[in-house]
């Protein structure tokens, strides 16, 4: 990545520290990591609308959505992919500054570029979630028809079939994405409570 010299970052007056302050909880990112159909989207949607109600500012970074827009000039290979979380890292960076509750949904295969978001931020502003479904139940799901897809040649370099995907090795918390939304949600609830977040 390029590196410019006569850029710096600009530190503003209002911080994230006074906007913590006012909206009254932390900002930070759960980072949803899994296969696809493991539940991340139904999940962080479901947990974005309980913190909504309990007046926690909040945005949901969904992978579907940014690649209609700000990385729908990237594919699926190995780069593309390592491209799509980097930028994904660096808006949610942006949000945490601006005093949000981010929540991300995206398979994020690879642990490097976990582990490269994750260096983007303090130690207490990053929670990495792994939704852990077997792939037989995600085939199973298969909201959109995916995995039909590469089962009959259609589709290749597919997550949790013909491209690998690395389990987290020390996830923050590990969800089971066979279990009810409502349990799953409450268990994340209870993490940020914990945490002193919210």
């Amino acid at each position: 990545m390029m590196q410019h010299k006569n850029i710096s970052w600009y530190r503003h007056t209002v911080t994230r520290r006074l906007r913590e302050d006012k909206n009254r909880h932390k900002a930070t990112v759960l980072w949803f990591t899994g296969l696809s159909g493991s539940g991340k989207s139904t999940i962080a949607d479901f947990l974005e609308q309980k913190l909504y109600d309990m007046n926690i500012k909040t945005y949901l970074l969904d992978g579907d959505n940014l690649r209609c827009g700000l990385c729908s000039d990237l594919g699926f290979s190995n780069l593309d992919r390592k491209e799509n979380i980097r930028r994904i890292g660096h808006i949610a960076k942006l949000m945490v500054d601006a005093g949000l509750l981010v929540i991300t949904a995206f398979i994020s295969p690879y642990r490097k570029d976990r582990e490269m978001i994750r260096n983007l931020f303090n130690k207490d502003q990053f929670i990495e979630v792994f939704i852990n479904t077997p792939l037989s139940t995600c085939e199973a799901r298969d909201p959109k028809g995916l995995y039909e897809q590469v089962r009959s040649g259609k589709l290749c370099d597919f997550t949790g079939i013909d491209n690998k995907y690395e389990i987290p090795e020390k996830p923050d918390i590990q969800l089971n994405g066979e279990e009810s939304i409502n349990k799953l949600v409450n268990n994340l609830l209870d993490l940020l409570k914990i945490r002193g977040i919210i």
